[in-house]
């Protein structure tokens, strides 16, 4: 049997920001292991639903392991990138709330064959799902020079990106990088000694962020899969995105600016005249930290942060 035990970050303000109501509908993009959906579906019921997406098979079955006490619980295989269709195929109706928490999960990270973390030797995959073909060795092992720096720098916003490109193509022509310790030592012999002792961090958690990042596609879609929810939402209904790193969160951040202040006219011009109208706002006065509490029982939870939109009538 799959363990698959997950610790929900910002449950409390979730919850709070969330505010399920009884007979309330609600999609977790994100399902994991259920934390999150268990606290939504507890708060909506009675005559609750919850439609939680997961890429992550296993996730599917320990969420539904989890959650199979409730009536409402609707697990789907998929991607949130596709949350619209999704739903649509399902028969959801429209929805009084959205979540979606990004980036790798505790057990996604904690399962060492994953080839998420830096920690433990195993084989270099990190796929979110794994009936996907790509994985990261087949990225490393393809990729010209100029394209993993590109990943790298634009995914990892790793300063070394190009030296570190450069030694993981010397190290492939030996022979191909089949373990996250080889990509571990390809980063430890690029960044210099004097640099790693003093990044407070490991010095390869950069990399294997952005490789993680190209290898599921994670930042591309993402804007477009937040309108598909918005559209999803009733009129009231409310949008909460959980980012760990910056550059998820610029994508958040400019998406619900957009979603408050969509106007396209040049600042000079008087009135409107581009005719776009909000469609929602934002709550929450911005980024929502974990409490120091949080960050006490649960480290991982340091980088998270919390944005909030609630669609307009």
């Amino acid at each position: 049997m799959n363990t698959f035990h997950h610790i929900p970050v910002l449950f409390d303000e979730v919850m709070h920001w969330m505010a399920p109501q009884p007979g309330g509908v609600y999609c977790d993009g994100t399902l994991g292991g259920g934390g999150h959906s268990e606290g939504i579906l507890t708060r909506s019921q009675p005559g609750g639903a919850l439609y939680g997406i997961d890429r992550d098979e296993n996730a599917i079955e320990a969420a539904s392991r989890r959650l199979e006490r409730f009536e409402g619980f609707h697990a789907i295989r998929g991607n949130f990138h596709d949350a619209k269709a999704l739903l649509e195929a399902a028969g959801a109706p429209a929805l009084d709330g959205a979540l979606l928490d990004l980036g790798v999960s505790s057990p996604q990270l904690d399962e060492a064959a994953r080839g998420f973390s830096y920690h433990e030797d195993a084989p270099l995959d990190m796929r979110m799902d794994a009936a996907q073909e790509l994985t990261a060795a087949d990225l490393l092992n393809t990729s010209d020079e100029a394209e993993i720096t590109r990943i790298l720098r634009e995914y990892g916003e790793e300063k070394w990106a190009a030296r570190i490109a450069q030694f993981i193509c010397e190290r492939r022509k030996t022979r191909p990088l089949a373990t996250t310790l080889d990509l571990v030592q390809c980063v430890d012999a690029a960044i210099p000694k004097a640099v790693r002792r003093k990044d407070e961090g490991h010095p390869a958690r950069r990399t294997f962020q952005a490789v993680r990042i190209a290898v599921n596609d994670e930042l591309a879609p993402l804007d477009q899969a937040l309108c598909d929810l918005m559209d999803c939402l009733k009129p009231g209904g409310r949008l909460l995105v959980i980012t760990f790193h910056s550059l998820e969160d610029r994508i958040v951040k400019r998406c619900f600016q957009r979603f408050q202040n969509p106007c396209t006219c040049p600042p000079r011009l008087p009135v409107c005249v581009c005719g776009k109208k909000p469609v929602a706002r934002v709550l929450g006065g911005g980024a929502i930290s974990p409490a120091e509490d949080e960050l006490a029982r649960n480290p991982r939870a340091r980088s998270a942060k919390l944005r909030v939109a609630e669609k307009l009538g």
